[in-house]
């Protein structure tokens, strides 16, 4: 059910909206309130059905070295709050390595440039080997979006984003095809990074690209996820597992060989 509701989810909702926003010029007699509920069980079935519950995919680390994990599915399933764009069981990742603290979020400053938090331009490797099935590389890397103003920028930006579709909305990124129906994304890529084409073959562990803060993205962070077909819009997502275990929670740090690490006590 999970796999079909991820299908048809765009095209209903698109389909939805026409009939309603046209409706005073074809002459349907749909009255105001049945528009908005049409309209709101669209937008529900787009973002909030279709969990799909599986064996989780076998993949490797996405990443080298201590990455801190945000948006977890360990933590919550939607982990980014919704079905949508194949995100279920999806993870960001943000590289916080000892000696150099990752920038904060807060008032000020508004903006900071993406080469100030540690994340960017770190290499972001194949989690399984495959044939890489798109690579997309032309986006701008964006500032910051670590204060309240920018934050509510963002959330408007990200409405125009959804308008325009979903490759606006990752950004930069790399669709790799694993085979038996299952694709890895890699999400928010730095612009022209990208150290594979389309048709190349890859191995676990080989870097394909970098950390980027592309699409829609608060700061640099690398977005992973596994989904059942190749364009997000049309995807449901599927768990995947480490060689250490299933993905730490938020705020869970992952060391090197990939073992969530406690933080000290203070």
């Amino acid at each position: 059910m999970g796999r079909l509701v991820a299908r048809i989810r765009l095209p209903l909702l698109v389909a939805t909206l026409l009939v309603v926003v046209t409706a005073p010029w074809t002459g349907l007699p749909l009255p105001w309130w049945a528009g908005f509920l049409a309209i709101t069980a669209a937008v529900v079935v787009y973002g909030f059905v279709g969990r799909v519950d599986t064996e989780p995919v076998p993949v490797g680390p996405p990443v080298r070295g201590p990455w801190r994990a945000l948006n977890s599915p360990a933590s919550r399933v939607p982990s980014h709050g919704t079905h949508a764009y194949g995100q279920t069981y999806a993870i960001d990742l943000v590289f916080d390595p000892p000696g150099r603290a990752r920038p904060g979020f807060g008032w000020q400053p508004l903006t900071r440039p993406a080469g100030d938090f540690p994340a960017f331009g770190q290499p972001v490797l194949s989690a399984t080997p495959g044939r890489v099935l798109r690579v997309r590389q032309g986006q701008r890397d964006h500032r910051s979006r670590t204060s309240w103003p920018a934050l509510l920028y963002m959330l408007a930006e990200g409405m125009i984003r959804e308008i325009l579709g979903a490759g606006r909305v990752v950004g930069n990124h790399i669709v790799i095809d694993m085979g038996e129906g299952r694709y890895a994304l890699y999400a928010h890529l730095k612009r022209g990074s990208a150290s594979v084409r389309p048709g190349d073959r890859v191995e676990t562990g080989q870097q394909i690209a970098e950390c980027g803060n592309s699409g829609n993205s608060s700061e640099p962070h690398l977005h992973f996820q596994v989904m059942d077909r190749s364009w997000p819009s049309f995807a449901a997502g599927l768990p995947f597992v480490w060689p250490a275990g299933p993905p730490p929670k938020n705020g869970g740090l992952l060391t090197e060989v990939h073992e969530l690490r406690p933080d000290p006590v203070e």
